[in-house]
């Protein structure tokens, strides 16, 4: 079945050349994320793109960068970017993230990764390869991600991701042997009663101190919470 594109108040996000479809994750961290102002974003890892176009949408950012090391994904990230109102401001590239480290010499005010998490305990012989890739998190380590995004973050500037709730000890462990340290956390909850799943963090070089907190997405299904409606309502149609 050919995924049909999905349409957002502001802009639509075709998905039928993607591994990986539009979801929940990628959404909240693109409404979550504080952006103080940034000059420059970089997206790691954009799939559809549609983290850097929310940023668009949300921003007077000049210049917003997205990586994408996937041929299909590159190519619907490009025509997702062209096809918005902000094209002249958002630009993919086909590349590793290795590669983009190596070439690249500027510095960005605002980073932002929905990375891969598939750990060898979820991964399974019947995922579809594309989609192996665009989830396991051998494909970007979390110790990389957070190595490259300390030598191209900007001194005053921040960084943010989505991980599994049960990955964050670890991912803020390797955060801070590369000088980023939290200064936002919110821990995902499905509803109210079920188990957190999500860890969205917020880093930078400064050690400050830590806004902790929780999200619940839903009070009964297809019932959303305040929170989560005042958090998404700028982008979903329904809300």
């Amino acid at each position: 079945m050919i995924a049909k594109p999905f349409k957002f108040k502001q802009f639509t996000v075709a998905q039928d050349k993607c591994a990986m479809k539009i979801g929940t994750d990628a959404v909240l961290l693109g409404s979550w994320t504080q952006l103080n102002s940034p000059y420059s974003v970089l997206d790691i890892g954009t799939g559809t793109g549609i983290i850097a176009l929310q940023i668009a949408q949300r921003s007077f950012a000049e210049n917003i960068d997205a990586i994408e090391i996937e041929a299909n994904a590159f190519e619907q990230a490009v025509e997702n970017f062209e096809a918005s109102d902000w094209s002249d401001r958002l630009f993919c590239y086909h590349a590793s993230l290795q590669d983009f480290v190596d070439e690249i010499d500027d510095k960005y005010d605002l980073i932002v990764s929905n990375p891969p998490f598939y750990t060898s305990t979820y991964k399974k012989e019947e995922i579809e390869a594309k989609r192996a890739m665009a989830r396991h998190s051998e494909s970007l380590p979390y110790g990389f991600l957070l190595n490259s995004t300390e030598k191209m973050l900007s001194e005053n500037g921040s960084c943010a991701f989505i991980i599994p709730f049960e990955e964050e000890e670890q991912f803020l462990k390797k955060a801070s042997e590369n000088k980023l340290f939290p200064f936002r956390i919110s821990r995902v909850r499905g509803t109210e009663k079920s188990i957190i799943k999500r860890s969205l963090l917020q880093l930078s070089f400064k050690e400050i101190i830590i806004e902790i907190d929780e999200l619940i997405i839903e009070i009964e299904r297809h019932k959303y919470t305040q929170e989560y409606i005042n958090l998404t309502q700028d982008f979903y149609l329904k809300m």
